[in-house]
């Protein structure tokens, strides 16, 4: 049997991908010993229904830009690539069953993230498939024992990790480009000449 991977799983809109994405994705990495993070970008996210995205040709070059030069980081058009909502336990599935055997799932998300876990839809799944590798957040009040009492599969499969916080949202970004604010510094360089260059969110 070959060596089994650690594959680090990191989905969002990355509408755009900033530097935050980029510090909690390369701790993680690091500090969970994975070989390899995977950005996913999501198609149609259920919990943001009202979301206007960029398009995926957009997304997807600024994701490209911006990991470029990270050889432990690759993206998956896996939920770009089926119609519908885009679910975490049915990527996991598909996802897990690319990989077989060879492939430790480790699902990345924020602490504040983990606090809604509970209320996902097959949060029960999830775990099962992909132990979670959460970021820390300041003044995010949660209880592992309260998510583990909730969700019975996450019982030893939740992992927390320190990084640095970064106060930096897509949101506030294409906010401040709409209102013709300074926004350069929130992305690498190569994604906000993308930005430009193509008008994007004005």
């Amino acid at each position: 049997m070959p060596d089994q991977q650690r594959i680090g799983v990191f989905g969002g809109t990355f509408d755009p991908i900033h530097i935050g994405h980029l510090v909690i994705a390369e701790i993680l990495q690091f500090d969970l010993g994975l070989d390899t993070v995977l950005f996913l970008p999501a198609g149609r996210p259920p919990h943001k229904p009202e979301q206007e995205l960029a398009d995926d040709e957009h997304r997807l070059a600024m994701l490209e830009i911006a990991i470029g030069y990270f050889d432990q980081f690759e993206i998956s058009t896996v939920d770009l690539d089926r119609s519908g909502n885009s679910y975490t336990a049915r990527t996991l599935e598909i996802l897990s069953a690319a990989y077989g055997e060879s492939g430790d799932l480790y699902f990345l998300m924020g602490q504040d993230s983990l606090r809604d876990f509970p209320t996902w839809r097959n949060p029960d799944k999830i775990a099962r498939l992909a132990k979670l590798g959460v970021a820390l957040r300041p003044h995010v009040d949660v209880s592992i024992e309260a998510i583990e009492g909730a969700v019975p599969d996450a019982r030893g499969r939740i992992l927390m990790v320190d990084v640095p916080l970064i106060d930096v949202s897509s949101t506030a970004i294409r906010n401040s480009i709409r209102a013709g604010r300074p926004f350069r510094f929130q992305v690498p360089r190569g994604v906000a000449n993308y930005i430009d260059a193509n008008g994007l969110y004005k």
